[in-house]
């Protein structure tokens, strides 16, 4: 075994058949992993979903948005049978250390220049552990190490108004403001909510803003969130919900559903937000909660967000 640092590997290997990974990261929420890679590649990298679920059954899910991929794994090992075209790479192990997340990777040919090389040079890697070099037909293997981050998403609502505003851009320029403050700002989500609601500004929309950060860094993401939107909000009913965690629960998933197509009280909404242990946070006004907590329940589920029920 030998251990190296991406600034290792790239001194090491400058083979024309090395492409990196922009970057690696590894958010952990009690025996579930949720690990996010940016591939040099677009659709080219569908592959990799494909194999990977087929191969190990550590990957609950996958998914590819982009050049980035999304594995949901479980914390454990994985007896892999590598056989080409067939079960061509997958993870072997997963497992959190301490404050670092070491996921094993093993692929044939360019699957497993993949496992070692080319993961192991991305940003937000720490080192890996390179068992086996992959390429032609050799096996590739390696653990890539890296910080043990958490999962937490910001719904918003209400920051507009009938004149002026809107919500979605408000709460993009929130997302790059925290990332511009160290948080790593992963996504944003539009969230169709009930057309007929008498309330709504326009478009009766609610976003959700997801982030990856440091163990212990909720409160502060909150905060700042919170200052950011009080600032540039025009509204006086503006409001955040706050979701720690990897997996949106059933009861949010049906409240958020039950959102975009009926009208929703402020009493069941903080009832809810209640019983689930989920923050609201009242920037400039209680009302937004509603929509703000709607959010969090669609935000990994963007097909579904994104529709409209007449």
């Amino acid at each position: 075994m030998e251990i190296l640092t991406p600034q290792d590997l790239k001194n090491k290997f400058k083979d024309p058949w090395i492409a990196p990974y922009k970057k690696v990261l590894t958010m952990v929420d009690n025996s579930l992993v949720e690990l996010m890679e940016y591939h040099p590649c677009v659709s080219g990298s569908e592959w990799m979903i494909y194999q990977y679920k087929r191969s190990s059954n550590l990957v609950l899910d996958s998914r590819r948005d982009g050049d980035r991929h999304t594995y949901l794994l479980k914390v454990g090992k994985s007896d892999m049978s590598l056989k080409p075209s067939l079960n061509a790479a997958g993870i072997e192990e997963v497992s959190v250390e301490g404050d670092e997340v070491r996921v094993v990777h093993a692929g044939l040919a360019g699957a497993g220049v993949g496992a070692a090389m080319c993961r192991g040079m991305a940003k937000g890697v720490k080192r890996i552990e390179l068992y086996d070099v992959g390429g032609g037909s050799k096996v590739g293997r390696a653990a890539v190490i890296t910080p043990l981050l958490e999962k937490v998403v910001l719904g918003i609502d209400d920051t507009d108004t009938k004149d002026e505003g809107a919500t979605w851009t408000l709460a993009n320029n929130v997302g790059i403001e925290l990332s511009e403050m160290g948080f790593e700002y992963l996504d944003h989500i539009t969230v169709q909510l009930y057309p007929h609601n008498p309330n709504k500004t326009q478009n009766c929309v609610a976003i959700a803003l997801v982030f990856a950060i440091k163990p212990g860094e909720k409160d502060k993401l909150v905060e700042k969130a919170a200052d950011i939107l009080k600032k540039h909000s025009l509204s006086d009913k503006t409001a955040l919900a706050v979701l720690k965690g990897i997996q949106v629960p059933e009861k949010l998933r049906s409240y958020a559903e039950a959102a975009k197509k009926s009208m929703i009280t402020l009493e069941e909404t903080q009832k809810t937000a209640k019983e689930l242990g989920i923050q609201l946070v009242e920037v400039t006004g209680a009302q937004g909660e509603i929509g703000a907590l709607a959010a969090l329940g669609l935000y990994n589920d963007v097909k579904e967000a994104v529709k409209v029920y007449y």
